[in-house]
């Protein structure tokens, strides 16, 4: 049996991406391409790897079996690139880092920073919802992650390196604006503007609601900060953000905090990673730059 380590990566991503065509556009190929990928690699083990029963790919038990020792395969392979890096210090290097969407309004910032000191290291920055980062740290396909909540799913090493204070926003004429030191419960009467299923704010947004006891009104859900952001300034509803996502906004007062009591709630960023894994002397160096320098350059930016 002779696989090779571009057809073991093509499965890995038809089986990720639940399909053909999801996995090609990963992969930036072609269809054809990653079904004829597919079958050779059926033709090298000798069963067929997918059960295609209701339209939907499963894996046979074969394909469960190969598919675990592409995971194997893959951890081995990124092992050995983190012992050559161990070998060559600093002066080279790969980092691949997975970041929440909401904390793309620092993490560029502290990268700049960080590729300053460290020039020769090479950033792969990814920037997702915390499932689809979750993903990536549970699939070793980043070395360190940036969230607001280490997952307890995962046996995860989460450090705190900056605050994350977040709060209820406004259009400025929003007649809750005027009133000060408002009762959580007074929420109740207003709609909306969330963050998508799969987002950490949107997930600390319904724990606060159910701590509360109140009702949650979602007129519409949206996948960018930037989307809701716009639509609390038209008057479609209010939302829950992190400040360090609106500070130009409050700034300028396009938008309004509103004054609710218990709040703005104060959570952590953290670094996080896979218990297990061997940091390459670049992710230990980001690591240790993000908790010895990050929180104080974000509180001077935002």
């Amino acid at each position: 049996m002779h696989l090779t380590l571009r057809q073991m990566q093509v499965f890995e991503a038809v089986v990720r991406n639940h399909g053909v065509t999801a996995a090609a556009r990963e992969l930036h190929c072609t269809q054809p391409n990653v079904s004829i990928q597919l079958k050779q690699l059926a033709d090298q083990v000798g069963m067929p790897l997918f059960d295609h029963a209701r339209g939907r790919l499963h894996l046979t038990e074969a394909g469960e079996a190969l598919y675990r020792t592409c995971q194997s395969v893959r951890a081995a392979l990124q092992d050995f690139e983190t012992g050559i890096a161990n070998l060559q210090g600093l002066q080279r290097g790969k980092l691949r880092i997975g970041v929440v969407s909401t904390a793309k309004y620092f993490v560029p910032m502290l990268l700049v920073r960080f590729g300053k000191l460290n020039p020769g290291i090479h950033v792969q920055l990814s920037i997702d919802n915390r499932e689809h980062v979750l993903g990536l740290l549970a699939r070793s396909e980043a070395d360190l992650v940036i969230m607001g909540r280490s997952p307890s799913h995962l046996n995860c090493q989460a450090t705190a390196f900056a605050t994350n204070p977040l709060a209820m926003v406004a259009p400025p004429d929003h007649p809750l604006v005027r009133r000060k030191n408002l009762p959580f419960s007074a929420l109740a009467d207003y709609e909306f503007v969330v963050r998508e299923e799969g987002s950490g704010t949107r997930a600390a947004m319904q724990r606060l609601f159910e701590d509360n006891k109140t009702p949650l009104q979602v007129v519409m859900a949206m996948p960018s900060n930037e989307t809701i952001k716009q639509a609390v300034m038209a008057g479609m509803g209010l939302s829950f953000l992190s400040l360090r996502t609106v500070r130009h906004e409050l700034a300028s007062g396009h938008l309004a905090m509103l004054d609710v009591q218990g709040l703005p709630q104060i959570n952590n960023w953290f670094v996080t990673h896979l218990k297990e894994k061997k940091l390459s002397p670049a992710a230990r160096a980001f690591k240790e730059f993000l908790i010895e320098q990050g929180g104080a350059l974000m509180d001077t930016w935002s």
